[in-house]
């Protein structure tokens, strides 16, 4: 159990030659960070809309421990009435560095003014700059930026959050050295090809869900979360994640087709979707929230929002591991084709462009075929999710099969 920290004990621990230390003071949320060179300095730690946070209050010894205590007090009660401290730290250092015209964070947040509403993931691109890049080189010169550089920043984002992390990490930077270029007399963008650390063939899923897998999912989804709807939902609509997340409840008319608008569109195409009688009835299912205009919310004011920690728990009720939210579109893709759909219909039914030369020709809106088609992705779904009673022994010695490996 944690001490609380004296004077005395804070001037005299000894630190450890090998790491640095987080000692903490009687589980106030006030740490004594030590490091290997014996600097001493005090932070607080908390969490803030679900994360980990932590906020540097000072250094040791122009702070003292009561001086440590007071500040760490006073931050947890602006933390109380909803201000978080260290974001605001944060987008002060953002702002800052903005205001110097030529740095990386100047250029990039122009960049985002400019572009963002274009971007489909202007949230993602935002976090990545706000997470791994200003911290690293973002209130530097852009052109003082050396590629060495950006080869030892991927270096690290690739021990810490893997070699997709980087590569998604060079696509931003590689997009906003780019556009400036663009629009720059001087300048040339260090990053050129071959700086990534994955081929394309390595970021290509290939996984479906089997029948045990959309039997088990099914079944462990037949409760009153906001989530397990949505898994149902996108499995009947082959959907991807965010459109679903985000739909109104104005987009689905009478007949029950659902309209995309096209600033929600991956291709920024409108994309209509005549729902299934399965489909229907799972936001039939969903309670109607007065003033939120969103089907799926948990909060009754915006779109949900949250999918990694509802999902773990999903998994570990389910027992199917290994899938993504998005393997569900490609599973639902699959069952169509199984359920024997025209291909093209399939294709309709996700969204995809089927070329720029068939679809200026080709005006008719296929909105019956997809009605028929997602009417028979439904049934295939209902048959594996309750199956008659002879084909339930063989999923069930799929299961053990499949345990056994």
């Amino acid at each position: 159990m944690a001490k609380r920290l004296t004077a005395k004990f804070v001037e005299n621990v000894k630190p450890d030659p090998i790491r640095r230390k987080e000692i903490p003071d009687a589980g106030s949320g006030l740490y004594l960070i030590l490091q290997r060179s014996g600097h001493r300095s005090w932070a607080l730690r908390y969490r803030s809309a679900g994360k980990p946070c932590k906020l540097t209050l000072g250094q040791w010894p122009a702070m003292t421990l009561l001086d440590a205590r007071k500040a760490a007090i006073d931050a947890q009660g602006e933390l109380g009435k909803g201000y978080d401290p260290a974001r605001a730290k944060a987008e002060a250092k953002i702002k800052a560095d903005a205001a110097k015209a030529d740095t990386v964070t100047a250029i990039a947040e122009n960049y985002l003014k400019r572009e963002g509403g274009k971007l489909r993931t202007f949230d993602a691109r935002q976090s990545i700059l706000r997470r791994l890049i200003y911290p690293a080189i973002g209130d530097r010169p852009v052109d003082s930026i050396r590629r060495s550089e950006i080869v030892h920043l991927l270096d690290k984002i690739e021990d810490h959050n893997g070699p997709r992390m980087a590569d998604v990490t060079l696509g931003v930077l590689r997009r906003i050295f780019h556009w400036h270029e663009k629009r720059s007399d001087e300048f040339r963008s260090p990053i050129i090809r071959g700086m990534a650390r994955q081929s394309a063939k390595d970021h290509r899923r290939k996984r479906i869900l089997n029948d045990v897998e959309i039997r088990a999912l099914w079944a462990a989804t037949a409760d009153n979360t906001v989530f397990s709807p949505l898994v149902r939902f996108l499995l009947l609509t082959g959907a991807r994640r965010n459109e679903a997340a985000g739909m109104r409840w104005e987009e689905v008319d009478g007949d029950g087709v659902w309209t995309l608008p096209a600033a929600r569109s991956k291709t920024k195409v409108e994309i209509d979707r005549p729902l299934s009688k399965a489909a229907l009835a799972v936001l039939a299912g969903l309670p109607r929230i007065d003033g939120c205009p969103f089907a799926f919310t948990t909060t009754g004011r915006t779109p949900i929002s949250q999918f990694s920690i509802p999902k773990e728990r999903l998994d570990a009720a389910s027992g199917v591991r290994g899938w993504r939210l998005h393997d569900l579109r490609r599973t639902a893709r699959s069952l169509l084709s199984r359920a024997g759909v025209n291909s093209d219909v399939a294709e309709i039914c996700l969204g995809h462009s089927r070329g720029d030369i068939i679809e200026r020709y080709d005006r008719h809106d296929y909105v019956e075929e997809m009605r028929r088609a997602f009417e028979m992705l439904a049934a295939q779904i209902e048959t594996i999710a309750n199956p008659p009673e002879g084909e339930v022994a063989s999923m069930a010695e799929e299961r053990k099969r499949r345990q056994r490996r």
